[in-house]
Protein backbone atom coordinates (compact mmCIF):
# COMPACT_ATOMS: atom_id res chain seq x y z
CA UNK A 1 0.00 0.00 0.00
CA UNK A 2 1.19 3.23 -1.08
CA UNK A 3 2.41 5.66 1.37
CA UNK A 4 0.05 8.95 1.82
CA UNK A 5 1.49 12.01 0.55
CA UNK A 6 0.57 15.06 2.67
CA UNK A 7 1.86 18.52 1.18
CA UNK A 8 2.62 21.34 3.81
CA UNK A 9 2.73 24.85 2.73
CA UNK A 10 4.61 27.39 4.52
CA UNK A 11 8.24 26.13 6.60
CA UNK A 12 8.05 28.80 9.34
CA UNK A 13 7.23 27.54 12.88
CA UNK A 14 3.88 25.93 12.54
CA UNK A 15 4.73 24.48 9.19
CA UNK A 16 7.83 22.84 10.53
CA UNK A 17 6.14 21.45 13.83
CA UNK A 18 3.65 20.47 11.85
CA UNK A 19 5.98 18.17 9.39
CA UNK A 20 7.59 16.98 12.68
CA UNK A 21 4.78 15.88 14.53
CA UNK A 22 3.36 14.02 11.21
CA UNK A 23 6.34 12.57 11.09
CA UNK A 24 7.15 10.79 14.26
CA UNK A 25 3.34 9.50 14.00
CA UNK A 26 4.55 7.73 10.16
CA UNK A 27 1.29 9.47 8.48
CA UNK A 28 2.76 9.69 5.51
CA UNK A 29 5.85 11.04 3.04
CA UNK A 30 5.85 15.18 3.72
CA UNK A 31 6.86 17.84 1.17
CA UNK A 32 7.71 21.17 2.90
CA UNK A 33 7.31 24.40 0.65
CA UNK A 34 8.51 27.68 1.52
CA UNK A 35 9.11 30.90 -0.72
CA UNK A 36 12.44 31.26 1.28
CA UNK A 37 15.19 29.53 -0.93
CA UNK A 38 16.38 27.00 1.00
CA UNK A 39 14.26 26.92 4.51
CA UNK A 40 12.44 24.31 3.58
CA UNK A 41 14.78 21.85 2.43
CA UNK A 42 17.12 22.86 5.28
CA UNK A 43 14.24 21.57 7.84
CA UNK A 44 13.22 18.65 5.88
CA UNK A 45 16.52 17.41 5.61
CA UNK A 46 17.00 18.23 9.58
CA UNK A 47 14.20 16.11 9.89
CA UNK A 48 15.34 13.11 7.60
CA UNK A 49 18.25 13.27 10.32
CA UNK A 50 15.99 12.63 12.88
CA UNK A 51 14.23 9.64 11.72
CA UNK A 52 17.11 7.09 12.82
CA UNK A 53 17.41 8.50 16.35
CA UNK A 54 13.28 8.91 16.69
CA UNK A 55 12.72 5.86 14.56
CA UNK A 56 10.26 6.93 11.92
CA UNK A 57 10.13 6.04 8.21
CA UNK A 58 9.25 8.89 6.23
CA UNK A 59 10.34 10.50 2.85
CA UNK A 60 10.46 14.25 3.73
CA UNK A 61 11.20 17.01 1.11
CA UNK A 62 11.71 20.65 0.99
CA UNK A 63 11.28 23.13 -1.88
CA UNK A 64 10.49 26.30 -3.17
CA UNK A 65 8.57 24.39 -6.33
CA UNK A 66 4.64 23.64 -6.25
CA UNK A 67 5.15 21.15 -8.59
CA UNK A 68 6.67 19.06 -6.07
CA UNK A 69 3.47 18.72 -4.27
CA UNK A 70 1.49 16.89 -7.25
CA UNK A 71 -0.77 14.15 -6.07
CA UNK A 72 -0.99 14.94 -2.26
CA UNK A 73 -3.27 13.53 -0.53
CA UNK A 74 -3.73 16.15 2.45
CA UNK A 75 -2.17 19.87 2.07
CA UNK A 76 -1.67 21.97 4.99
CA UNK A 77 -1.68 25.29 4.13
CA UNK A 78 0.62 27.17 7.09
CA UNK A 79 1.84 30.07 5.34
CA UNK A 80 0.71 33.20 6.08
CA UNK A 81 1.93 36.18 8.66
CA UNK A 82 1.98 35.60 12.67
CA UNK A 83 0.28 37.81 14.52
CA UNK A 84 2.53 40.36 16.49
CA UNK A 85 1.75 42.20 20.19
CA UNK A 86 -1.17 44.67 20.09
CA UNK A 87 -2.45 42.81 16.50
CA UNK A 88 -6.00 40.96 16.55
CA UNK A 89 -6.50 38.31 14.40
CA UNK A 90 -8.41 40.44 11.95
CA UNK A 91 -5.40 42.76 10.91
CA UNK A 92 -3.78 40.40 9.45
CA UNK A 93 -6.83 39.78 6.75
CA UNK A 94 -5.86 41.37 4.02
CA UNK A 95 -2.33 40.08 3.80
CA UNK A 96 -3.09 36.87 4.90
CA UNK A 97 -5.84 36.42 1.95
CA UNK A 98 -3.07 37.72 -0.50
CA UNK A 99 -0.99 34.80 1.07
CA UNK A 100 -3.83 32.15 0.94
CA UNK A 101 -5.12 32.96 -2.37
CA UNK A 102 -1.72 32.28 -4.20
CA UNK A 103 -1.06 28.89 -2.45
CA UNK A 104 -4.85 27.99 -3.03
CA UNK A 105 -4.73 28.08 -6.83
CA UNK A 106 -0.70 26.52 -6.82
CA UNK A 107 -1.83 23.17 -4.82
CA UNK A 108 -5.38 22.84 -6.35
CA UNK A 109 -3.81 23.00 -9.50
CA UNK A 110 -1.40 20.26 -8.47
CA UNK A 111 -3.08 18.37 -6.49
CA UNK A 112 -7.38 18.97 -7.38
CA UNK A 113 -8.48 15.95 -5.62
CA UNK A 114 -6.56 17.00 -2.08
CA UNK A 115 -8.22 17.27 1.12
CA UNK A 116 -7.39 21.02 2.16
CA UNK A 117 -6.60 22.27 6.00
CA UNK A 118 -6.38 26.04 6.87
CA UNK A 119 -4.42 26.86 9.67
CA UNK A 120 -3.99 30.54 8.46
CA UNK A 121 -5.67 33.47 10.25
CA UNK A 122 -7.87 34.96 10.81
CA UNK A 123 -8.99 30.94 10.43
CA UNK A 124 -12.75 31.01 9.63
CA UNK A 125 -12.49 33.51 6.77
CA UNK A 126 -9.30 32.05 5.16
CA UNK A 127 -11.45 28.58 4.80
CA UNK A 128 -14.13 31.05 3.17
CA UNK A 129 -10.99 32.05 0.52
CA UNK A 130 -9.49 28.99 0.08
CA UNK A 131 -13.26 27.46 -0.66
CA UNK A 132 -13.42 30.24 -3.31
CA UNK A 133 -10.07 29.61 -5.10
CA UNK A 134 -10.26 26.02 -5.56
CA UNK A 135 -13.45 25.43 -6.00
CA UNK A 136 -13.60 22.42 -4.07
CA UNK A 137 -16.49 20.29 -2.29
CA UNK A 138 -17.12 22.07 0.96
CA UNK A 139 -16.45 18.50 2.53
CA UNK A 140 -12.94 18.60 1.25
CA UNK A 141 -12.31 21.87 3.31
CA UNK A 142 -11.34 22.31 6.87
CA UNK A 143 -9.79 24.62 9.15
CA UNK A 144 -7.93 24.09 12.42
CA UNK A 145 -9.09 26.16 15.37
CA UNK A 146 -11.47 24.64 17.87
CA UNK A 147 -8.88 21.35 18.79
CA UNK A 148 -6.49 24.15 19.66
CA UNK A 149 -8.87 26.03 21.82
CA UNK A 150 -9.95 22.94 23.55
CA UNK A 151 -6.39 21.94 24.22
CA UNK A 152 -5.90 25.23 25.80
CA UNK A 153 -8.73 24.77 27.95
CA UNK A 154 -8.17 21.82 28.91
CA UNK A 155 -4.62 22.09 29.91
CA UNK A 156 -5.69 25.05 31.88
CA UNK A 157 -8.66 23.05 34.07
CA UNK A 158 -5.62 20.63 34.64
CA UNK A 159 -3.67 23.15 35.50
CA UNK A 160 -6.14 24.42 38.00
CA UNK A 161 -7.44 20.69 39.30
CA UNK A 162 -3.48 19.41 39.32
CA UNK A 163 -5.08 16.18 37.42
CA UNK A 164 -4.17 14.92 33.89
CA UNK A 165 -5.00 16.58 30.69
CA UNK A 166 -5.72 12.59 29.65
CA UNK A 167 -8.93 12.93 31.74
CA UNK A 168 -10.37 15.82 30.51
CA UNK A 169 -13.42 16.21 27.92
CA UNK A 170 -14.48 19.62 26.71
CA UNK A 171 -16.45 21.14 23.83
CA UNK A 172 -16.11 24.72 22.59
CA UNK A 173 -17.82 26.25 19.16
CA UNK A 174 -17.57 29.16 17.28
CA UNK A 175 -14.88 31.27 16.04
CA UNK A 176 -10.80 31.13 17.12
CA UNK A 177 -9.88 33.13 20.61
CA UNK A 178 -12.48 36.30 21.13
CA UNK A 179 -15.30 34.52 19.35
CA UNK A 180 -15.10 31.06 21.38
CA UNK A 181 -18.46 29.75 22.42
CA UNK A 182 -17.62 28.22 25.52
CA UNK A 183 -19.79 25.26 26.86
CA UNK A 184 -18.69 24.24 30.35
CA UNK A 185 -22.07 22.36 30.65
CA UNK A 186 -20.59 19.90 27.89
CA UNK A 187 -17.10 19.29 30.23
CA UNK A 188 -16.43 16.81 32.20
CA UNK A 189 -13.14 15.26 34.19
CA UNK A 190 -13.44 12.05 34.09
CA UNK A 191 -17.19 11.65 33.59
CA UNK A 192 -17.67 14.32 36.75
CA UNK A 193 -18.98 17.42 35.22
CA UNK A 194 -16.83 20.85 36.00
CA UNK A 195 -19.20 22.24 37.56
CA UNK A 196 -18.99 19.36 40.35
CA UNK A 197 -15.47 20.05 40.59
CA UNK A 198 -15.01 24.30 40.35
CA UNK A 199 -17.01 27.48 41.08
CA UNK A 200 -18.98 29.07 37.96
CA UNK A 201 -16.21 31.69 38.57
CA UNK A 202 -12.87 29.48 38.46
CA UNK A 203 -14.64 28.52 35.06
CA UNK A 204 -15.59 31.69 33.51
CA UNK A 205 -11.71 32.75 34.53
CA UNK A 206 -10.21 29.47 32.98
CA UNK A 207 -12.55 30.46 29.88
CA UNK A 208 -11.20 34.37 29.56
CA UNK A 209 -7.57 33.00 29.62
CA UNK A 210 -8.68 30.82 27.11
CA UNK A 211 -9.99 32.99 24.71
CA UNK A 212 -6.79 34.70 25.53
CA UNK A 213 -4.59 31.52 24.61
CA UNK A 214 -2.98 32.85 21.56
CA UNK A 215 -2.41 36.54 22.48
CA UNK A 216 -0.90 35.56 26.21
CA UNK A 217 1.79 33.51 24.01
CA UNK A 218 2.20 36.70 21.56
CA UNK A 219 2.51 38.75 24.75
CA UNK A 220 5.43 36.56 25.71
CA UNK A 221 7.05 35.55 22.57
CA UNK A 222 7.13 39.17 21.05
CA UNK A 223 8.12 38.07 18.07
CA UNK A 224 5.97 35.61 16.43
CA UNK A 225 2.79 33.32 17.80
CA UNK A 226 1.97 29.69 19.14
CA UNK A 227 3.32 27.05 17.47
CA UNK A 228 3.21 23.73 19.07
CA UNK A 229 -0.11 23.29 20.16
CA UNK A 230 -1.76 24.65 16.84
CA UNK A 231 0.68 22.20 15.08
CA UNK A 232 0.06 19.70 17.03
CA UNK A 233 -4.03 20.52 16.72
CA UNK A 234 -3.52 20.06 13.05
CA UNK A 235 -1.90 16.57 12.76
CA UNK A 236 -4.93 15.45 14.66
CA UNK A 237 -6.91 16.38 11.98
CA UNK A 238 -4.63 15.00 9.34
CA UNK A 239 -4.43 11.76 10.61
CA UNK A 240 -8.32 11.05 11.63
CA UNK A 241 -8.82 11.56 7.91
CA UNK A 242 -6.04 9.62 6.63
CA UNK A 243 -6.78 6.46 8.94
CA UNK A 244 -10.35 7.34 8.32
CA UNK A 245 -11.16 7.53 11.99
CA UNK A 246 -14.46 8.90 12.10
CA UNK A 247 -13.59 11.29 14.82
CA UNK A 248 -15.77 13.58 16.03
CA UNK A 249 -13.39 16.96 15.86
CA UNK A 250 -14.16 20.83 16.39
CA UNK A 251 -13.34 22.37 13.00
CA UNK A 252 -13.87 25.58 10.80
CA UNK A 253 -16.57 22.97 8.95
CA UNK A 254 -18.84 24.26 6.08
CA UNK A 255 -22.09 25.22 7.20
CA UNK A 256 -25.38 26.14 5.55
CA UNK A 257 -29.13 24.39 7.27
CA UNK A 258 -26.27 23.47 9.86
CA UNK A 259 -27.32 25.60 12.47
CA UNK A 260 -29.16 27.88 9.89
CA UNK A 261 -25.68 29.89 8.95
CA UNK A 262 -26.41 29.77 5.80
CA UNK A 263 -23.48 28.37 4.27
CA UNK A 264 -20.14 29.59 5.89
CA UNK A 265 -17.23 28.32 7.55
CA UNK A 266 -17.90 27.76 11.12
CA UNK A 267 -16.63 26.45 14.58
CA UNK A 268 -18.40 22.62 15.11
CA UNK A 269 -17.82 19.69 16.04
CA UNK A 270 -17.50 17.58 12.54
CA UNK A 271 -16.84 13.78 11.91
CA UNK A 272 -13.44 13.86 9.94
CA UNK A 273 -12.57 11.01 8.08
CA UNK A 274 -11.21 9.35 4.87
CA UNK A 275 -13.80 12.10 3.30
CA UNK A 276 -13.04 15.15 4.53
CA UNK A 277 -15.97 16.81 6.91
CA UNK A 278 -18.17 13.59 6.82
CA UNK A 279 -21.01 15.04 8.99
CA UNK A 280 -21.20 18.31 11.13
CA UNK A 281 -22.62 17.64 14.61
CA UNK A 282 -25.62 19.74 15.89
CA UNK A 283 -25.50 20.27 19.65
CA UNK A 284 -28.44 21.89 21.42
CA UNK A 285 -27.07 25.63 22.71
CA UNK A 286 -29.24 27.20 25.64
CA UNK A 287 -30.22 30.80 24.84
CA UNK A 288 -27.64 32.38 26.14
CA UNK A 289 -25.07 29.63 23.59
CA UNK A 290 -27.06 30.66 20.75
CA UNK A 291 -26.46 34.16 21.06
CA UNK A 292 -22.72 33.69 21.37
CA UNK A 293 -22.69 31.26 18.61
CA UNK A 294 -25.00 33.61 16.14
CA UNK A 295 -22.20 36.71 17.05
CA UNK A 296 -19.38 34.57 16.16
CA UNK A 297 -20.81 33.66 12.99
CA UNK A 298 -22.28 37.25 12.37
CA UNK A 299 -18.32 37.78 12.39
CA UNK A 300 -17.53 35.14 10.08
CA UNK A 301 -20.02 36.79 7.69
CA UNK A 302 -18.37 40.04 7.88
CA UNK A 303 -14.98 38.64 7.29
CA UNK A 304 -16.04 36.73 4.53
CA UNK A 305 -17.62 39.71 3.00
CA UNK A 306 -14.42 41.47 3.01
CA UNK A 307 -12.44 38.72 2.14
CA UNK A 308 -14.84 38.56 -1.19
CA UNK A 309 -13.39 42.23 -2.08
CA UNK A 310 -9.86 41.06 -1.90
CA UNK A 311 -10.61 38.36 -3.89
Amino acid sequence: MARAKISIIGAGNVGASTACWAAAKELGDLVLVDVVEGLAAGKALDLTQAGPIERYDAKISGTTEYAETADSDIVIITAGLPRKPGMSRDDLLAKNVAIVREVTAQVSKYSPDAILIVVANPLDAMVHAAHKVSGFDTKRLMGMAGILDISRYRAFIAMELNVSVEDINALLMGGHGDDMVPLPRYTSVAGIPLSELLSAEKIEAIVQRTRDGGAEIVSLLKTGSAYYAPSAAVVQMAEAVLKDKKRILPCAAYCDKEYAVGGYFVGTPAVLGAQGVEKVIEVKLSDPERKLFEASVAHVKELAAQVDKLL
